[in-house]
């Protein structure tokens, strides 16, 4: 139990929120509702604060609700977006839904026997009993024009001249009534969101004040950004996704391993549920000793077990360290064969037959002659940095250019990582 304004202000988690919620807050459990845009069947890092929001808020005692915006979810949010989006279709949206809500149990308690346990909900179950003229004879004709137009994300739409369609206009509306539903039928009288959403979440304070004459309360997190400017969450590969099958824990990982020491003190406190005494120490630790990357492991370390496993974790620094030669052949052959070639991603690759594979005259022919000139030059210059001590296969030290291939084990059943020198990595397949 904590409480929650104090936890998301030391932690740099608020933008906006409206008049005493605070005071709200104070006189018991009370219910939010954070939305999710059901764009994909999965949450990317981008959505992380959220989370972290909800998980906060049910921590300090409160109930939170996870909306997924099945009816919203086929329009799509037109805030501070430059063009509209693809509709989807049911099936998707219904893949897309049942694909965050089991992201989202890693982070809030669903059980059944807590009085604050988390829910889910999703618009569509509410929003599809309306029929159009109903829409907007009870939820329209309380909000004006004049209103919707003040908004910051529809007047940027407008003002660079490409344009909002009715159907996008609409939008605000309809997460208006999302909350207005919410407040009336489940007593939720707070909804979070990034700071983006400002203008649609005041639409349903609005609109309950207007349609019950009831109190309603908002807060908004602040959108996350790079010290150097560029979009969080971005890669040159695209989107850093809690789905394993999208991003890889090892990618995962990395992606928190390298950010810089400026982003790594405020992403600490957003996306871990360190104590304040904790992050300040690491901090510490930190700020004696930069080069150990003490905040970055630690921001790694905790997110990674909190979106996958402990076990995928361990994996990710097995992978880590093989390139900075602190592993081990046996760290080496636990990686699974994704991992292993992300590890090694642009390392230069040999292909081998199987057959001309199993009739090698030994090392040197491996290296030499089958490795097609791209390790080595020729046999020659391949015995020589052998006998030189400089020549390792799957992390073991090549030392006798006179050796067999046949005790060599073949990683994943058909590669073999081949270390020339300190730096010089190089990966030979062998094909069926």
């Amino acid at each position: 139990m904590n409480n929650f304004i104090e936890e998301l202000r030391w932690r740099g988690m608020i933008q906006d929120m409206t008049p005493e919620l605070e005071e709200h807050l104070n006189k018991g459990v009370t219910s939010a509702y954070l939305g999710f845009d059901p764009t994909a069947d999965s949450l990317h890092i981008g959505h992380l604060v959220g989370v972290m929001t909800l998980l906060h808020f049910q921590r300090s005692g409160h109930k939170p609700f996870a909306l997924v915006g099945g009816a919203t979810g086929m329009i799509g949010d037109p805030s501070f977006k430059s063009a509209e989006r693809n509709l989807l279709d049911m099936e998707t949206l219904e893949n897309n839904i049942a694909g965050i809500q089991k992201q989202l149990s890693k982070f809030l308690n669903f059980d059944d026997d807590k009085e604050n346990k988390a829910e889910l909900v999703n618009n569509y179950d509410w929003m599809s009993q309306f029929s159009f003229l109903d829409f907007i004879r009870d939820v329209g004709k309380h909000i004006t024009v004049n209103y919707m137009m003040s908004k910051d994300s529809v007047k940027r739409r407008l003002e660079e001249g490409n344009g909002l369609s009715f159907t996008e206009f609409t939008y605000q509306l309809i997460q208006g009534y999302d909350f207005y539903h919410l407040w009336k039928n489940k007593n939720c009288t707070m909804q979070l969101g990034g700071s983006d959403q400002w203008g649609n979440i005041v639409t349903g304070t609005e609109l309950i004040r207007r349609k019950e004459g009831g109190s309603a309360f908002a807060l908004t997190v602040p959108l996350i950004t790079k010290a150097d400017g560029s979009k969080f969450g971005k890669t040159e590969g695209g989107s850093v996704w809690l789905d394993p099958e999208k991003t890889s824990p090892y990618a995962f990982y990395q992606f928190w391993l390298n950010v810089s020491d400026e982003d790594a003190s405020k992403y600490i406190r957003i996306f871990t549920t360190l104590d304040q005494a904790t992050i300040e120490g690491l901090e510490k630790e930190h700020s004696e000793a930069p080069h150990l990357r003490i905040l970055q492991k630690e921001i790694a370390k905790e997110i990674t077990i909190m979106v996958h496993s402990t076990a995928d974790y361990e994996m990710a620094v097995k992978a880590s360290e093989i390139l900075f030669g602190k592993s081990s052949t046996e760290d080496l052959a636990s990686l699974d064969e994704r991992t292993f070639l992300q590890v090694f991603e642009g390392v230069p690759q040999v292909e081998i037959s199987k057959s001309d594979y199993d009739e090698l005259a030994g090392i040197l022919d491996l290296l030499g002659d089958k490795g097609q000139g791209v390790i080595f030059g020729s046999k020659g210059e391949a015995r020589k940095m052998v006998q030189g001590g400089g020549v390792s296969i799957n992390k073991i030290k090549v030392s006798d250019p006179q050796a067999s291939t046949e005790n060599l084990e073949l990683l994943q059943g058909k590669y073999l990582l081949v270390q020339k020198g300190k730096k010089n990595y190089f990966i030979i397949k062998v094909t069926a």
